[in-house]
This record gives C-alpha cells, sequence and structure tokens, in this order.
C-alpha cells in the first residue's frame, strides 16, 4: 500500500507540476496574445486618431477658405455698393446743380451732340419748364462760337429722365441724359472711384 501511496503521491505530484507548467506556459501565451492585440489596439487607436486629426484639419482648412471666401465675396459686394452710391450721387449731384452751372452743362452737352445745329432738345418735364430754354440760347451761342448754325429749339415732348438733355434729329437721338453720361463713364471712372474710396 505504501508503494501505491507512494507512485500515487508521485503521479499527483507529477499531474500538478505539469499542470503548473501548462498553467505558466498558457498564462505566458495569454500575456503573449494581450500585449499583441494591446499593440494592434494601439496602433489601429493610433492610426484612427491620426486619421481623425488630418481630416480635421482639412475640414479646419476648406471652413477657414470657405470663410475668407465668404467675407472676400461680402467685402466686393459691399465696394461695388460703395461705388454704384458714388455714381448715384454724381448723378443726383449733376441734377441739383445751381441753375447757372446746370444751364452751363445741359449747353455743353446738347452743343456737343448736334451735328447739325436745327436738332430738338428733349427734357424732363421739370427742366423743359424751369431751364430749357436758356440751355438752347446757351448752346446755340456755343454753335455760333463754331461756325454751326444755332437753331436748337426745345420740343414741347418731355422724356422720363432725372436730368440732362435728348438731342433728336428726325428719328435719330443723342442720350444725353445725366444718368446715361454717369453711367456711360462708370466703366473709365468706376477704377478710380474705388481707388479713392478704398485708399
Amino acid at each position: 500500500m505504501n508503494g501505491i501511496d507512494k507512485i500515487s503521491n508521485r503521479l499527483i505530484e507529477d499531474a500538478k507540476a505539469d499542470i503548473e507548467k501548462l498553467n505558466l506556459e498558457t498564462q505566458a501565451q495569454c500575456d503573449a496574445i494581450i500585449k499583441e492585440y494591446e499593440l494592434k489596439a494601439q496602433t489601429e487607436y493610433d492610426a484612427i486618431v491620426s486619421e481623425g486629426e488630418k481630416a480635421c484639419e482639412v475640414r479646419v482648412r476648406r471652413l477657414a477658405s470657405t470663410a475668407d471666401m465668404e467675407a472676400k465675396k461680402a467685402i466686393l459686394a459691399f465696394k461695388q455698393e460703395l461705388v454704384a452710391k458714388a455714381f448715384s450721387d454724381a448723378v443726383d449731384q449733376l441734377v441739383h446743380l445751381p441753375r447757372e452751372q446746370y444751364v452751363e452743362f445741359l449747353a455743353a452737352q446738347a452743343a456737343a451732340a448736334a451735328a447739325y445745329g436745327t436738332e430738338e432738345l428733349l427734357f424732363n418735364d421739370r427742366d423743359a419748364k424751369t431751364v430749357g430754354a436758356d440751355a438752347a440760347k446757351a448752346a446755340n451761342a456755343i454753335l455760333k462760337q463754331k461756325g454751326i448754325h444755332g437753331g436748337l429749339t426745345v420740343s414741347e415732348e418731355t422724356r422720363e429722365i432725372p436730368g440732362g438733355v435728348i438731342v433728336r434729329q428726325g428719328n435719330i437721338e443723342v442720350n444725353c441724359a445725366v444718368d446715361t453720361l454717369v453711367q456711360m463713364s462708370r466703366g473709365e471712372l468706376a477704377s478710380q472711384v474705388a481707388e479713392i474710396l478704398f485708399t
């Protein structure tokens, strides 16, 4: 019995030793697998964070670029609005010149547009009544100085213009309305006006 106990004890001890050895090996393998997957997880986490940071940077740059572009558009629109207002103000100032200066202005425009000296001058209703005759008389004087017959007359017909004059010979009209003159000058003067306004 003693021998069997010894063998049993020996087998039990060997089995315990084998189990302990297997447990150590299994634990070592588990530790190695955990370490490997922790490393993989960390690598994947780092990659995801890095991609996220890059995507975030790209988005921030895009948003900044879009915001910059929108700001530039808003500034440009504001500048264009100010330039348009400057030209609108120019029309208003020309129409509201002191009477003598306005008559000189109308006469100069009419004389420059007249080809024969026999044209009709069309004004808006207000100007036809208040300065039309004086403008025609002054324009005729300018034409006579140039050696052209001064026979410009004020038409009974009026036009819906803010100010200025339309010179008509038959079916041919030369539009010297103030808003038209300012609009025609806008192409040449817009950059100069902008430079004055924004420097």
